[in-house]
């Protein structure tokens, strides 16, 4: 029965939690001057973690936003000056992303934030806590990402 009960809840607390979360990471962004959005901020941080990332579309299948979502924030860093659009070689309108210098020096202001901000989130879990948790997510995770039909 108790089992029954937290897997009725367990999509509603994991809902709000990130709803809580998104809201703490704009609240904080606006409340320290920072001039992007959580989500852009993302986007530099996987466009300068992970080289291997270098297109819009993979920036929507990471962050499972639909195209439109993915262009509209990256037209935004555009004109902020935080990326540069690198026209592909194969002449369709497709575009390579790059994080200017301007978006390095960002990300590097904000990242401390974000530090402050996981730990804060995750003060009294224990790592063994936290790996459990992660490991169950991904697994659920894993039981409804080929289910679920996104327009990315």
């Amino acid at each position: 029965m108790y089992r029954e009960y937290l897997k009725g809840r367990i999509g509603s607390l994991i809902f709000i939690t990130g709803t809580l979360i998104r809201g703490l990471s704009s609240q904080t962004f606006t409340e320290k001057g920072f001039e992007l959005t959580p989500d852009q901020y993302v986007i530099l941080y996987l466009l300068l973690e992970n080289e291997e990332i270098v297109y819009q579309r993979q920036l929507a299948e990471i962050m499972l936003k639909d195209r439109a979502n993915i262009s509209r924030i990256i037209d935004i860093m555009h004109q902020n000056g935080l990326v540069e659009k690198i026209p592909d070689s194969n002449g369709r309108k497709i575009y390579k992303l790059v994080v200017t210098e301007k978006g390095k020096k960002l990300r590097d202001k904000v990242f401390p934030t974000d530090i402050d901000l996981r730990a804060m989130i995750t003060q009294d879990i224990t790592e063994d806590e936290l790996a459990v948790t992660f490991s169950t997510l991904e697994k659920m995770n894993m039981n409804i990402r080929d289910k679920v039909k996104l327009q990315i």
